[in-house]
């Protein structure tokens, strides 16, 4: 199938990005990777007027720091995030994550911040945003604003931003002494979306986990013990609350004994990786 007819225009600027997104608002989707959008493009599942390129956009490709965080723009793609030397030392947590998505030749194409915009409840790096307790920043001809993880995803496929609003950057929290970080998941085929995907981060308090893949978002739990038997109680409890859902890959409660197990195993894993 081809795609619906639509207007083409390929921002030289943020500037320019925000006059068409002001202009056009809920008619506009915004290109940058085109692994998310150009499928949707081909199926008719997405019917925009206008097609915002914004990857000729200067600044826009850049990973840097923050003062506490990383700051990646709109445009960085995922290997380049991924080959990027600051990263391993900086977020285990994202650079562990990045090689479950999709596959090589989908990471040269795909951006960190198109994943974030898209919000399947399956993807890696929203639940990574998550699970660091991240945010995105958003800017229009209005400003910019900042939206926590927490509040930027808001349902399947759904999250916060305003239809004349763009995503400029990422800005992810730099590893913190005493934490370690894993994240493991689970799918029928490597590069496919996880049935159930968990981030860990721990310290000797106890830890955090952020599940994807289960319900119409990511969600996350603070708190859990570090003890094995305790620990079992809150996985038990974690499990039977989530809202899973029943698909072709997986039943709900499937999905829940997934979260049992492979939230255990990810816990330990950053547990170890304590620095």
């Amino acid at each position: 199938m081809k795609p619906a007819r639509f207007d083409y225009v390929r921002a030289e600027s943020l500037a320019e990005a925000h006059d068409v997104l002001a202009a056009e608002g809920g008619e506009v989707s915004v290109l940058a990777g085109g692994q998310s959008l150009l499928p949707l493009l081909s199926t008719r599942l997405a019917r925009p007027r206008v097609v915002l390129d914004i990857m000729r956009i200067r600044g826009l490709d850049v990973i840097s720091h923050e003062s506490q965080a990383i700051r990646i723009g709109a445009t960085v793609r995922q290997a380049k995030l991924a080959a990027w030397p600051d990263l391993a030392g900086g977020q285990p947590l994202l650079a562990a994550a990045l090689p479950f998505i999709g596959h090589a030749q989908t990471r040269t194409r795909g951006t960190v911040c198109g994943s974030i915009a898209h919000a399947d409840p399956s993807a890696e790096i929203p639940l990574v945003m998550l699970a660091l307790e991240g945010a995105i920043l958003l800017s229009s001809a209005r400003g910019q604003r900042r939206v926590c993880a927490a509040e930027f995803f808001t349902g399947l496929m759904s999250t916060a931003r305003e239809e004349d609003e763009l995503i400029e950057a990422a800005i992810v929290p730099r590893r913190q002494p005493g934490h370690g970080y894993a994240f493991r998941e689970f799918a029928r085929r490597h590069g496919d979306f996880a049935i159930v995907a968990c981030a860990a981060i721990a310290d000797e308090r106890g830890a955090r986990l952020a599940i994807g893949g289960v319900a119409d978002r990511p969600v996350a739990f603070d708190g859990l013990p570090l003890d094995e038997a305790a620990l079992d109680e809150a996985l038990d409890r974690i499990a039977g609350a989530l809202d899973a859902r029943d698909d072709l890959h997986a039943s709900a409660d499937y999905r829940r004994h997934l979260v049992r197990r492979l939230g255990r195993a990810t816990i330990a894993e950053a547990r170890q990786c304590r620095a």
